[in-house]
């Protein structure tokens, strides 16, 4: 059963909606910025979408809503399934109650703390389009994006619904978030470069991308348009450490090859890879590693989170956003901040047009959560 992607809405620091994005993203604008959203620490370089940091249903519903209108739907979705995940969900939230406990305010509002939960954003949206179907909500580090779309389209494929939304949500710029980065030596002091051979670290983004899967005899019904096909996934972990890739990529390695033999494609059947590309110094060597093994003959590549910043769990969601767009306008999206690149490969650093038919996203997350995804352009 053929799975299609008919809808889909997206919010980011590049703009409050996919084609606002996009077009920002093909002429190499960043929202990364230095901000000081919290007194109490340094200014770093951060992609919010407003002055301050968003608030996560708010970032959910704009992006709900415009997957839903863009795939040409009317609500309620009574029969749609929903998997909607993130990595932080409400962190924001629980910081918040803390330090109301913890600094003797003397009456804290616990009213609304079940819509607080890590599931809440699945919960909340599966309401808001009257779904009555299945409601998941992964939480699988900065592959959650991925690991969403994986999940909707097993429950297409399995005859659970002929119709999922799908996607992330992220709204990680709080102080334990920051701070916790910051121990790592993580983040970046000016900006996020990935690849590059001067690159400094990640710089976090808040950002949403929403997608409306369903099977393709429906869509050809309903004359949806279609952005593309979901051909298959890759999905492994590595068990090895907390915050380090482990040293040989062995599941990441795995990752890939899963998702080319689930899909029917052979490494060189694929135009272009959306790369996880954080511009840390061991995520950016691994993958790169990963890269030259498994595509020796080339194959163009590049990161969007010079852009949009590293959005966390929803990274992989609008880095499928961003791949399905180059299958429409078949046109790849440059690597923004890529100056001195120190690996040999096939970077695009401007748009490139091109006959693109086959493409993979990958998502490399903390605790070794590895996730791929394969999409091609629809042929009727």
């Amino acid at each position: 059963m053929d799975v299609v992607v008919t809808g889909i809405g997206l919010i980011s620091s590049l703009g409050t909606n996919l084609e606002t994005s996009w077009q920002n993203l093909l002429v190499g604008q960043s929202g990364i910025r230095l901000q000081q959203p919290f007194a109490k620490l340094n200014p770093r370089p951060l992609a919010l979408i407003a002055q301050q940091p968003a608030e996560l249903e708010d970032l959910a519903w704009l992006a709900i809503a415009s997957a839903i209108k863009d795939a040409g739907l009317k609500l309620p979705l009574p029969e749609c399934g929903v998997v909607i995940g993130s990595s932080r969900s409400h962190q924001a939230a629980w910081e918040d109650l803390a330090r109301q406990i913890y600094f003797d305010v003397p009456e804290i509002a616990l009213e609304r703390w079940l819509d607080k939960l890590p599931h809440a954003p699945a919960i909340t949206a599966a309401r808001q389009i009257g779904a009555k179907n299945s409601v998941l909500a992964p939480m699988a580090a900065c592959a959650t994006g991925i690991w969403t779309i994986a999940q909707a389209y097993e429950l297409i494929q399995t005859g659970q619904c002929q119709r999922a939304l799908a996607g992330a949500v992220e709204a990680p710029i709080t102080p334990l978030t920051l701070a916790g980065f910051q121990q790592m030596g993580a983040l970046a002091r000016t900006g996020a470069y990935p690849f590059d051979r001067d690159r400094e670290g990640l710089a976090l983004g808040e950002g949403a991308a929403m997608f409306v899967l369903e099977t393709a005899k429906q869509a050809k019904e309903r004359q949806a348009k279609i952005y593309g096909q979901i051909l298959g996934f890759g999905l492994t972990c590595d068990a090895y450490h907390a915050n380090t890739p482990e040293p040989q990529s062995r599941s990441a390695i795995a990752a890939v090859k899963q998702c080319l033999e689930r899909s029917k494609l052979l490494s060189t059947d694929i135009d272009y890879i959306h790369t996880h590309g954080t511009a840390t110094k061991l995520n950016d060597q691994s993958e790169a590693n990963i890269l030259q093994m498994l595509f020796p003959h080339g194959v163009a590549v590049s990161s969007t989170k010079g852009a949009t910043g590293h959005t966390l769990g929803a990274s992989g969601a609008l880095g499928t956003a961003f791949c399905l767009m180059a299958l429409r306008d078949q046109l790849l999206p440059p690597c923004v901040g890529l100056q001195t690149p120190e690996f040999d490969l096939d970077f695009v650093t401007t748009p490139r047009r091109g006959k693109i038919h086959s493409v993979l996203c990958f998502s490399f997350g903390f605790g070794g959560q590895n996730a791929v995804v394969a999409l091609r352009k629809f042929d009727e």
